[in-house]
């Protein structure tokens, strides 16, 4: 996924050191019940539509547009599923990324289905049961999505 020019500009003052980030994933389904994902440019991977959402952004709107950017759907976010601080990760080059993702429940409202950037190598409808190989964490924020109820987080610990 290309990295976003407010955190290159960011990366000139910090190097390498931790950054703390927003992100998003949106979790869309259609009308029959089936989750679009893509295949990841970046690790050839299978995962829900994500991003990061440009400095201002609301998080819904970063939702909206990254879907339409990555895959030609027109979505709608219904609410918010989950809110999760990621553990840190290091990427090949050195640089620490800390991500606060917001997970959202969406629904496809229009357009077609199909690669519409370059940080996709393919985009695809799948039925609950036949979804193709991912990350554990991209199975637990669709788990999350599916489930009607309040926005799942971790709750705070005894001691703060």
């Amino acid at each position: 996924m290309p990295t976003p020019e407010f955190i290159l500009a960011l990366r000139k003052h910090v190097g390498h050191d931790l950054l703390w980030v927003p992100g998003i994933t949106a979790v869309i389904f259609d009308d029959d019940g089936r989750v679009l994902l893509n295949r990841r440019a970046d690790t050839g991977e299978w995962a829900l539509i994500a991003g990061i959402p440009d400095p201002g952004e609301q998080p819904a709107q970063a939702a909206v547009r990254e879907a339409f950017e990555e895959t030609g759907v027109h979505i709608e976010v219904d609410r918010i599923a989950a809110v999760v601080a990621e553990d840190p990760l290091t990427y090949p080059n050195g640089d620490v990324v800390q991500f606060l993702d917001i997970t959202m429940r969406c629904r496809a409202v229009g357009g077609r289905a199909r690669v519409n950037d370059d940080e996709s190598l393919a985009v695809e409808w799948f039925p609950r049961d036949a979804l193709p190989p991912m990350a554990h964490r991209m199975r637990e924020r669709l788990d999350l999505a599916e489930k009607d109820g309040p926005t799942w987080f971790v709750p705070p610990t005894a001691d703060g």
